[in-house]
């Protein structure tokens, strides 16, 4: 690979992990923005950008990206770098400004900053690759760079109405933001219909139950977040809740599944905020053996250890005696394991 080449491929490699890291970023500010025109942008931009990063991956694979240990790390530390920039202010997009108008308003004012960042990536690609006659580059970077003009136009003109939203609940005590219609929360609402839906299925489906329930990754943190910011004490799993003491709470806590662990929590540390439980549920909380484990019942649980997955069986026995322990389970996970 020849100087030009070389140079090429440096900077689609960090355009390449720029765009990766966008996909993180725009994932964080639609969990937390409600639905309308703007989180429509959002989401047409997401699956925009992770059309981006798969043509600049595909134009680096023709041009036969450098392999060498030397240039590997090289494009890593680039790569590192890319995404720090990209990703520097999202641990901060759930927590900052007052209310939900400014946080979300906020986010927005970042996505400029973002959108202009990539605008002048994708122009300096442009310019290298028509100064060294490189058409393909030339065509891809200035294809993406208008999808990114466009965007930053269109969250610019979202601005003004943020703005307005933010001045209505911050300055005049009218607020409109609400949890219980953001992405997040329509993301848990839907994955958890279609979990009961599929539990609710005769035994002799339990296969097709169970898989279904496997397509939804992270679900159960995100659903009970969302319900316990917004649960009264009738809506928690614990009968009671309010009259019992915190001792008495945590005898309870093993028995509940994620996403009522996630919804305690949350209403916890909305009221008492008692450390005593919120230690016992930060240690039951955890990834279930498999996404929609605790929605499934003992002999569905059964027909996904009967399809013989060694990694998903060996993850059963611990889980199980930690939160419900159900000696079906139990049982039916050491027979897998021992035929392994």
């Amino acid at each position: 690979m020849d100087k030009t080449e070389q140079k090429i491929v440096q900077y689609l490699s960090e355009a390449h992990a720029t765009e990766q890291a966008l996909v993180t970023v725009l994932q964080s500010q639609i969990a937390m923005t409600p639905g309308g025109s703007y989180r429509d942008g959002l989401e047409s931009h997401l699956r925009e950008t992770r059309d981006h990063a798969s043509r600049v991956q595909r134009r680096l694979d023709e041009l036969g990206q450098d392999s060498s240990p030397i240039h590997a790390g090289v494009r890593l530390v680039q790569s590192v770098v890319a995404q720090a920039l990209a990703l520097g202010k999202t641990p901060l997009d759930l927590v900052r400004g007052t209310g939900g108008e400014e946080k979300v308003l906020k986010n927005a004012k970042d996505a400029c900053a973002t959108e202009a960042l990539e605008i002048a990536t994708y122009t300096a690609i442009e310019r290298l690759a028509s100064s060294v006659g490189d058409k393909a580059t030339r065509a891809l970077a200035a294809s993406i760079r208008a999808d990114e003009q466009k965007m930053l136009d269109r969250v610019l003109s979202e601005i003004p109405k943020l703005t307005e939203a933010m001045v209505r609940s911050e300055i005049r005590g009218n607020p409109s933001y609400d949890i219980s219609e953001t992405g997040a929360a329509d993301a848990a609402r839907s994955a958890s219909e279609s979990v009961k839906k599929t539990a609710r299925d005769a035994t002799s489906s339990a296969r097709r139950t169970a898989r279904k329930a496997r397509k939804v990754p992270g679900v159960a943190h995100a659903e009970g977040q969302v319900k316990g910011a917004l649960a009264g004490e009738g809506d928690l799993a614990i009968t009671g809740y309010g009259k019992l003491t915190a001792a008495e709470i945590v005898e309870k806590l093993a028995n509940l599944s994620q996403v009522d662990l996630a919804k305690v929590n949350s209403y916890e540390r909305k009221n008492e905020n008692r450390k005593t439980i919120l230690s016992r549920i930060t240690s039951l909380r955890g990834d279930e053996p498999w996404p929609g484990y605790d929605e499934l019942s003992v002999d569905e649980i059964r027909a996904v250890l009967d399809e013989g997955d060694e990694d998903r069986v060996k993850r059963v026995p611990s889980y199980e005696r930690s939160h419900k322990n159900r000696a079906g389970v139990i049982d039916a996970s050491e027979r897998e394991l021992a035929r392994a």
